[in-house]
C-alpha cells in the first residue's frame, strides 16, 4: 500500500479540537449543534457524537441555546500557564509592590504575531481594563506584544510579522514595520514598552519583558493597563519602574548568576 503521509492519523480527535476551537472564536456566543456541524464541516450526527464526548468531559457545555466551552478547558489553561516559574509567582510579586498591587497587571506570551494572555492580577482599581485571559491582542499594537518584540532583531521581527499583522486596531495603531521598529527601539532604550491608545483607545499600557526561567520557557512579558486619561508621563514612569523591579524579583536567580 502506498505511503498518505496527509492522512489523518486521529480524525476523531482533529475534528474536536475543530469544535472546541469553533466555540473559542464565537466570542462567548453559544453555538448550535447545527452551527458546529457546518463550521466544523461535518454531519450533524458526528458533531452531535463529538459533543457527547466533548460534554461528558467537561470540555463543553450545553444550554437552552446551544454549547458553549466548558469548565474544564480553563482548567487547562490554568495548568498550562502554571507550569512557568514565573506565572505561580507573579501574584505574589504583584501583591507586594506598592505600584502595582492597585493596577491591572498581566503576563503573556508571544505566540506567532500576537500576544496571548496568561495571567491576571486584577489589583483594585475601580477600572475593568486589560483584556480576558486567552485572548489576544496583535503584538504590534500592545505594551505586551511590543515587550515581547524587544529581544528580537529588525530582522526576526520582519520575518514574523506579516503585513495583517499592521492593519490597523485604532487611530493610533502603527501601521508600518518601519513605525514598530522606531517604538521598539525607544522601548529599549528606557526599558519597559508603552502603548498608548495603540490597541484600545482610552488605554495605556505598560509592559517589560521577562527573561525564561528555564531554556526551554517561552518569552513571557508582564504589563499593566491604566486609563489613558491618568497616565501621565510621571505615572508611566513610575509604572514602569516598578514592573521592572518585579521583572528583576521573577528571574531566575540561579541563571541571572551564570
Amino acid at each position: 500500500m502506498p505511503d498518505t503521509p496527509d492522512r489523518d492519523p486521529a480524525p476523531a480527535v482533529t475534528r474536536a479540537l475543530r469544535v472546541l476551537t469553533a466555540l473559542a472564536d464565537s466570542g462567548g456566543a453559544p453555538m448550535t449543534l447545527s452551527e458546529l456541524a457546518r463550521t466544523v464541516g461535518i454531519a450533524k450526527s458526528s458533531a452531535a457524537n463529538l459533543c457527547a464526548a466533548l460534554e461528558e468531559g467537561a470540555m463543553i457545555e450545553r444550554e437552552a441555546r446551544g454549547y458553549r466551552l466548558g469548565r474544564r478547558t480553563a482548567e487547562l489553561g490554568g495548568a498550562f500557564a502554571l507550569q512557568f516559574n514565573q506565572v505561580r509567582e507573579f501574584f505574589a510579586v504583584c501583591a507586594a509592590s506598592e505600584v502595582l498591587r492597585g493596577e491591572v497587571v498581566q503576563i503573556a506570551m508571544l505566540d506567532g504575531a500576537e500576544a496571548l494572555y496568561l495571567a491576571r492580577h486584577e489589583g483594585r482599581t475601580p477600572h475593568r481594563l486589560g483584556t480576558p485571559l486567552g485572548s489576544r491582542l496583535p503584538a504590534a499594537q500592545s505594551a505586551t506584544g511590543r515587550a515581547l518584540l524587544m529581544g528580537l532583531d529588525d530582522c526576526q521581527i520582519a520575518e514574523l510579522l506579516p503585513p495583517e499583522a499592521f492593519t490597523p486596531v485604532t487611530a493610533h495603531s502603527v501601521t508600518a514595520l518601519a513605525d514598530l521598529t522606531a517604538v521598539l527601539e525607544a522601548a529599549r532604550d528606557r526599558g519597559y514598552a508603552v502603548d498608548e491608545n495603540s490597541s484600545f483607545v482610552g488605554l495605556t499600557g505598560v509592559a517589560v519583558p521577562l527573561a525564561p526561567w528555564n531554556p526551554s520557557d517561552p518569552p513571557l512579558a508582564m504589563g499593566a493597563a491604566l486609563p489613558s486619561a491618568t497616565a501621565s508621563p510621571d505615572r508611566v514612569r513610575e509604572v514602569g519602574d516598578a514592573l521592572r523591579r518585579a521583572a528583576a524579583l521573577l528571574t531566575n536567580p540561579l541563571a541571572a548568576r551564570a
